[in-house]
Parts: C-alpha cells; sequence; structure tokens
C-alpha cells in the first residue's frame, strides 16, 4: 500500500483516549479478539471495559461463555463480601473444553475488579456479567429443574417433561443430535412448552427489584437456551449455516433480553470473537447465508448505537488444541501471511502497536476490496493456517475501530479438571 494508513500510538490505557471519545454515546460495543488464547486481546479488552464502566456507565459484560457459568459469576461478582474463595477458584466453574477461555489468570484478575468496583455501588447498580452462548443444554436443564422444584407449582410438570425427554442421551447433547437428526421424534416441544410455562409462571410471580428480576430472568434465560440449544444440536447434524445461525441469533436474542432487563438506559460491553463482532455482510460468510451478531446488533439497534472494535496481531503465541477436545498448548504464531491485514500493519508500523478508526480508512482504495485477516479458533494448526484461517474482509465496515498489537503472547490458563464432553467441531477455524 503506497498511501500510509492513519494511525494512532496504543502503548497504555491512556491511548484508549481517541477510542472512548469515538465510542460516543453508542449503546453496544463490541470487542472482538483473533483468537480465544492471546493475552493482549483479553488485557486491552478489559482495560477498555473498566474505562467504559466507570465513565460511561455501562451496566455489564456479556461473552462468548455459557449462561449458567457465567452467571455463577455474576451473582459472585455482587456479593458484599466474597464466599467464593478466589476468583482462580470460582473459574473452575468453566470446566469444559475449552476450558482456558473464561478459566485463566486474565479474568480471573478482571474478576477481582469487578467485585472491588461492585462493592462500592448500591446493590442495583453493580455491574454484571453474563454468558450469551448456547451449548449448555444439559446444565441448563438441571439449572431449570432446581429452580421450578424450589418454585413448587406452575412449570414444574412442563420441566420434568423435558427433562426427562433428553435423559435417555446422558449429559451429552450430541448422542441427543445423532440419534434425532433423520426420525421426526425430538424433545423440541418439550422444551418449548417449557419455556411458555416458565414464561407464565414468572410474570405471575411479584418482583421486587432489579436482583430479584435477576433471578426470574436466570430461570426464563436457561430455559431459552434449552430451547435454542435444541435446535442447535439438530442443526449441526445437517451441516451448512443453519447451526451457526442458530448460535449467533441466540446471542443476539439473549444481549436483546439483557439490555431490557437492565433498563432502556443500559448500555453493554460484548466480548466475542471476530467472527462474531465483525458484521458479517462485509466478509465471505454473507456468501455462505451466515450472520452474526455484530451484524445483527447494528440491525437492530442501529449503526449509529453500536461500535465494534476488531483485535489481530501480527505474531507470537498463543492456547489451542490442535484438534476438538486436545489437551490445550502453547503455540508458535507465525508471521502474518504476505497481503494480509496484519502483514500490511507489521510493514508500516515496523513492530509498534496501534489504533486504527474506519472512518479514517475508507479513503484508502486498497482497503474498500476484501483483504485476508486472521482468524484462530480453539483447534490451530499453524503450519496449515494458510488455507483456512484468513477472512476475507472489508475492514472499515466489518468493524469501527481496530487494535492492532504486532507481537502477543499465549493466554495464561488456570489448573482446571476438564469435563469430559465438548461442544462439536463445526467451524473451519475452529471457533
Amino acid at each position: 500500500m503506497k498511501t500510509p494508513l492513519p494511525t494512532h500510538p496504543l502503548r497504555s490505557s491512556r491511548d484508549l483516549d481517541p477510542l472512548i471519545e469515538a465510542i460516543g454515546d453508542a449503546r453496544v460495543v463490541l470487542l472482538g479478539e483473533a483468537s480465544h488464547g492471546t493475552s493482549e486481546y483479553y488485557t486491552w479488552r478489559a482495560a477498555l471495559s473498566k474505562r467504559l464502566i466507570q465513565e460511561k456507565g455501562f451496566n455489564f459484560i456479556a461473552v462468548e461463555g455459557d449462561w449458567p457459568d457465567c452467571f455463577e459469576v455474576n451473582a459472585a461478582i455482587k456479593q458484599d463480601e466474597p464466599t467464593y474463595g478466589t476468583a482462580a477458584k470460582l473459574l473452575s466453574t468453566f470446566n469444559r473444553w475449552p476450558t482456558w477461555m473464561w478459566g485463566n489468570w486474565e479474568i480471573a484478575a478482571l474478576v477481582e475488579w469487578l467485585h472491588q468496583h461492585n462493592r462500592q455501588l448500591p446493590r442495583e447498580q453493580r455491574v454484571g456479567f453474563y454468558g450469551l452462548d448456547v451449548y449448555s443444554l444439559w446444565e441448563s436443564l438441571q439449572e431449570i429443574m432446581h429452580y421450578v422444584e424450589k418454585q413448587g407449582d406452575g412449570a414444574v410438570q412442563a420441566a420434568h417433561r423435558a427433562f426427562q425427554c433428553f435423559e435417555p442421551y446422558g449429559d451429552d447433547p450430541q448422542e441427543y443430535a445423532h440419534a434425532v437428526a433423520y426420525v421426526s421424534e425430538d424433545c423440541e416441544d418439550e422444551v418449548t412448552e417449557m419455556l411458555r410455562a416458565l414464561r407464565k409462571q414468572v410474570a405471575s410471580q411479584q418482583t421486587d427489584g432489579l436482583l430479584d428480576r435477576e433471578q426470574k430472568f436466570n430461570a426464563e434465560q436457561n430455559a431459552l437456551v434449552a430451547v435454542n440449544a435444541e435446535r442447535y444440536y439438530r442443526a449441526m447434524i445437517q451441516g451448512g449455516s443453519a447451526s451457526w445461525n442458530v448460535r449467533d441469533t441466540h446471542m443476539m436474542e439473549t444481549l436483546t433480553r439483557l439490555l431490557d432487563l437492565h433498563g432502556s438506559d443500559s448500555k453493554a460491553i460484548i466480548w466475542e470473537h471476530n467472527t462474531h463482532i465483525g458484521d458479517a455482510r462485509y466478509t465471505d460468510m454473507r456468501r455462505d447465508d451466515m450472520v452474526n451478531v455484530g451484524q445483527l446488533a447494528r440491525e437492530v439497534y442501529g449503526r449509529e448505537n453500536v461500535f465494534a472494535v476488531g483485535f489481530g496481531s501480527y505474531q507470537g503465541s498463543v492456547i489451542a488444541g490442535k484438534k476438538w477436545g486436545a489437551t490445550p498448548e502453547k503455540m508458535t504464531v507465525p508471521e502474518g501471511t504476505r497481503g494480509s491485514w496484519e502483514n500490511l500493519l507489521h510493514e508500516q508500523l515496523q513492530g509498534e502497536n496501534a489504533l486504527l478508526f474506519s472512518g479514517e480508512l475508507r479513503g484508502h482504495d486498497a482497503l474498500r476490496q476484501p483483504i485476508g485477516h486472521r482468524a484462530i479458533g480453539v483447534v490451530y494448526r499453524p503450519e496449515f493456517e494458510r488455507f483456512g484461517n484468513y477472512v476475507p474482509s472489508i475492514i472499515p465496515d466489518r468493524y469501527d475501530a481496530f487494535l492492532f498489537i504486532d507481537q502477543t503472547k499465549a493466554l495464561h490458563p488456570l489448573p482446571t479438571h476438564q469435563d469430559e464432553h465438548t461442544p462439536p467441531d463445526l467451524y473451519p477455524w475452529g471457533e
């Protein structure tokens, strides 16, 4: 590229000032990552999130994690005094592969900060931490059973029928998906009726304040997870974009519900992979009729109310598995492929980090066409990355801003004991 790109230095949290200003009054801020195992993506997102919470009054962080596990963290950080021991112990709840995504020391530091920050606030104003994902079918069913049995009448029978429908498959949703893939018998009606009954029961109960509403929201959300997880696991067997779209549509629905829960003036910070937060219409995902949270949020709330920040790096190290369910290991991330977005920035910046704004990039003709942009998932084979880890992207339209860290290092996982079941491997980049 002959004309240099306009960039801003990125060395400390104060260098985020122009980004804070650009975010302005946006209601939803989407923070991406180019991998699920890079320390700097987590620490820079944490630095930005803290400033958004302190300076702009954002109400919660919602992440690409399971609802039940994240809600346990949410409840803990809103306590006056910690009863969970340490943040590291609390995060051991994230025990399904890939355990390192949220069970890591970087998140432990953020959890500690959130708890200390919340202790200074009235209970109704404490910042939340929630999960947007759809994988927790069995865990959500168990949470529903605990809730309805404690509450008594109402949704008890419907919950029991749904639970019994899945019981023959143990706690393995993939076994369920394979069993019902080509037959007419499934559990769709049971989970749908459970959600309807639970919503009716919750609506009939008197609610006192945000924390009380949040507990009822939790029960209903677990039922919604069960409904959409059942759809997701059936769709995954058929292949194509259907399962991806079920998942991202669920995450968007959850985000909308969380914003509604917190009120008309509420604001959300979202932590997800670039492939979820960078508008799918400006990548090759559009060709396969795939949508994502970035696209849906812009459509629902208006582009002026949503601000998407992409992340990327030139080389370094990362935590990932060589195949789905494999033991995580520290891997070398090679130099960005020649002609890629990462390589372009490295050559111009000569090893420096930078912040870029899409509004300043749109005048560059070379960026009006798709350019390869690296995406590393929880499954990664560095030696083969040039064959499937670069997503063609029109960068100025996919994001509103971009944080480039030239050299990165691997995330620091907690020593969490892994559950035997893993979500299915569906996507070419292992996301």
